[in-house]
């Protein structure tokens, strides 16, 4: 087979073989490195469109939210995100300025304030904003935004990434509640069992001081029975003396006043009775007090709980006040008596703390009982100053008090409200028209019956 030789290109003029090929060689020269340079960007072109889409999926998965927007707050870039939270496509979102994502325009000068100080800082700051949700209700975002720069380091836009903080916030909130309630519980748990040690203590001392009060109260009988005799006896005496004529004894009777002595004994005899007959009294509302924290239900006078808080308020704490009592005769409620008792005794004694505040006024606690439909109300109305309005939705939690360092724990009116509860009824406060504070305790009336 024979090779066909193609005619050989006439040279330009002028331009001799070494020429061309010199010029030939750097096309070939040329033309590899375009190949090259093809084969580099079409690589670089892979990497872009990798890493394009590396970026978009990182924007898409991201929790928080993404705005990138301009030097003068128009938004050039957002997420998946944000697009969900304010339930606006992306599209509708670009161009849009980052105004229009706050909830009935809400904090714009805050917005602004703090994109002029983050492009005169340079460096980030950390804001919430209020922002207007798929529904239009108002979610909070914790905002942080970012200067962008160009290759001079001047400001040419604003990164914020926000994260939501209904849900952080409402964790919170659920947290706290919790550990307040876990805070409670460990203090009613720890006034419970200081309560038990008190019953059982108590008990011990009622039950110690009932022996020796019965010998008193036998004696005390038997001496009467005793003094009624010698009195007779000696009547007998003295009148077998007088028709005797036997100055002795008359005289001895006289220096002895054996009279005066006769005549002050049953004086004597029924002070003795009365305080022995008190005393059985307070050995009796001491092995009361001691069942404080039972669980024990039974139909309670109501009359005779409020008589006894009186009565240990006023004694037991050495406390000076006027009480007028509007009673309810045959008012029973069930529950517990002990519990009751702790309840009224409480709210007595706070009446007399906040009367006594006041210079120059005499305490005094107006209580009323009476019966509405199937409930027992009882008012409890002091002459103090009243309750502040700016406290009178927190009297009833846990440690609140507005009783100086060290006279009040906080707990009385919680331990109370939640004693009430358990009972079916209700504890509230306000202030009433006439002054001073008045407590409403509404409790389930039982059958009435005759009062003990």
């Amino acid at each position: 087979m024979s090779r066909h030789t193609p005619p050989a290109t006439p040279h330009p003029k002028g331009v001799d073989d070494d020429t061309w090929l010199d010029v030939i060689q750097k096309m070939d020269d040329v033309y590899s490195q375009l190949l090259r340079d093809e084969v580099a960007l079409e690589e670089k072109n892979a990497q872009l469109e990798a890493s394009q889409q590396l970026i978009y999926s990182l924007l898409s998965s991201m929790s928080d939210v993404l705005v990138a927007a301009d030097a003068q707050g128009l938004i050039e870039q957002t997420n998946q995100a944000l697009c969900e939270l304010v339930g606006r496509s992306e599209e509708d979102l670009l161009g849009a300025h980052i105004h229009t994502l706050l909830h009935s325009g809400a904090g714009t000068d805050l917005l602004q304030d703090m994109m002029r100080r983050t492009a005169t800082l340079r460096q980030g700051e950390t804001v919430e904003l209020m922002l207007h949700d798929a529904a239009g209700q108002p979610v909070p975002v914790d905002f942080t935004a970012t200067p962008r720069y160009d290759g001079r380091r001047r400001c040419v836009g604003y990164v914020f990434v926000g994260r939501p903080m209904a849900e952080i916030k409402r964790a919170y909130r659920q947290l706290h509640e919790a550990h307040e309630a876990l805070k409670l519980t460990q203090q009613q748990l720890l006034h419970a069992e200081k309560m038990s040690s008190l019953g059982r203590l108590v008990a011990g001392v009622a039950h110690e001081l009932n022996n020796p009060i019965s010998f008193v109260l036998g004696n005390v009988h038997a001496l009467n029975r005793y003094t009624t005799r010698l009195r007779q006896y000696l009547d007998a005496v003295h009148a077998e003396a007088a028709l005797g004529n036997n100055p002795a004894l008359i005289a001895l009777a006289q220096k002895l006043r054996i009279e005066h002595i006769l005549r002050d004994l049953p004086s004597l005899m029924d002070g003795t009775m009365e305080g022995a007959q008190r005393t059985a009294s307070i050995v009796d509302g001491l092995k009361r007090f001691s069942a404080l924290d039972g669980e024990d239900r039974e139909m309670v006078d109501v009359n005779t709980v409020i008589e006894r808080a009186i009565h240990w308020v006023r004694t037991g704490m050495k406390l000076d006040f006027d009480v007028e009592l509007q009673a309810c005769p045959g008012c029973v409620v069930p529950g517990n008596a002990g519990q009751l008792l702790q309840v009224l005794m409480n709210l007595i004694q706070n009446a007399y703390d906040a009367a006594s505040a006041q210079p120059g006024v005499s305490p005094l606690l107006k209580i009323c009982a009476k019966r509405e439909a199937n409930f027992l109300v009882i008012t409890l109305h002091d002459n103090g100053p009243g309750i502040a309005p700016e406290v009178m939705s927190s009297i009833f939690e846990p440690f609140f008090t507005t009783k100086p360092v060290g006279k009040g724990t906080g707990l009385g009116l919680s331990i109370s409200y939640g004693i009430v509860e358990r009972h079916g009824g209700t504890l509230t406060a306000h202030n009433h028209p006439q002054g001073g504070a008045e407590f409403v305790l509404r409790l389930p009336a039982g059958n009435s019956r005759s009062s003990p």
